[in-house]
């Protein structure tokens, strides 16, 4: 069958990348986080105290990062490298989580890390995660998915992955993160989080990560049965 690209979106903490994982490995597809994309080079600009407000200064950061994904067979997923380092773990850290979306809002931040995504997505098989995959990355994927959930239920999965890092972060702390995000994403100059129009929408607010798996995989498999018989 021909391979075909799989643009997953949706708001911070919906299981996005969960969902794009599983479908990746049950695809045979390559999986690429852009969020982990953007959070390096936050995580970047951070240790080097680049001030982001100021463009030559982020033009010339930029210059000097290096980003790309290996395969980590005990993950079972892909880690994101940053100039040859292994960030996948300290990228997740919430100072990174609270300066990434300021980040990406920066024109020639996402102007950067789009051109690196359209080169990965170039021979198709791959499954990608975001907020503007399917609408400026790849507005011509064949299969979109835009994923949604309750966001009382989006602040306690987001509490629960932090907690085990950091015991002494509340959920308010959460909450308003959360929130932070949602208001930057959506409201951001250069590509800003919407929904496409040719987007399916997955609620997974009372989906097992089982039942989220199965409606994607049949969205998947019969866009791919539409691609293999046009």
């Amino acid at each position: 069958m021909r391979k075909i690209i799989v643009a997953v979106d949706g708001f911070s903490s919906c299981g996005k990348s969960t969902l794009a994982k599983a479908l990746a490995k049950e695809l045979s597809y390559v999986f690429i986080d852009s969020g982990a994309m953007y959070r390096a080079i936050t995580l970047y600009f951070l240790r080097e105290h680049i001030n982001w407000n100021d463009e030559q200064a982020v033009l010339e950061a930029l210059s000097n990062i290096k980003l790309h994904f290996d395969y980590n067979e005990d993950r079972g997923s892909s880690d994101i490298f940053l100039n040859d380092e292994n960030v996948e773990l300290i990228i997740r850290d919430m100072l990174v989580s609270e300066n990434v979306s300021e980040v990406s809002t920066i024109k020639a931040v996402r102007e950067f890390a789009v051109e690196q995504q359209q080169q990965m997505g170039k021979k198709k098989g791959i499954v990608m995660d975001g907020r503007d995959i399917g609408t400026t990355v790849f507005p011509y994927a064949q299969l979109k998915i835009f994923v949604t959930a309750d966001n009382a239920v989006r602040v306690e999965r987001r509490f629960k992955e932090l907690y085990d890092k950091n015991p002494s972060i509340t959920i308010e702390e959460v909450r308003n993160n959360l929130e932070m995000r949602d208001y930057i994403d959506s409201n951001r100059e250069f590509s800003p989080l919407r929904k496409a129009e040719d987007a399916v929408v997955l609620d997974n607010t009372n989906l097992t990560r089982e039942e989220q798996l199965k409606i994607a995989l049949d969205l998947a498999r019969a866009k791919k049965l539409d691609v293999q018989t046009s």
